[in-house]
């Protein structure tokens, strides 16, 4: 099951600032999460909330999956020790 992957504003304004090589994985990264998603007990993210991560060398991505309507929102891309200070 092949999902749609949708970017909030933020994230394609942050993803100017990432280094090409690591962009390059990232894209990668996403692709891949929409042919098959990873299991979601993993990747949960701590909390009372409904967003996911997943890592990419240094950088993470955090998404929410809609099954609804078969949609990954990525609500944002960052480099780990930046991430999680400024994210609800």
């Amino acid at each position: 099951m092949n999902y749609t992957i949708n970017f909030r504003p933020a994230v394609e304004k942050n993803l100017r600032n990432i280094p090409k090589k690591e962009l390059i994985r990232i894209k990668r990264k996403i692709e891949d999460l929409a042919e098959n998603l990873p299991d979601r007990t993993a990747t949960k993210m701590k909390g009372n909330n409904n967003f996911h991560k997943v890592r990419v060398g240094d950088y993470r991505i955090i998404y929410e999956i809609h099954d609804d309507a078969l949609v990954i929102l990525v609500v944002k891309i960052g480099h780990r020790k930046d991430i999680y200070k400024h994210f609800p």
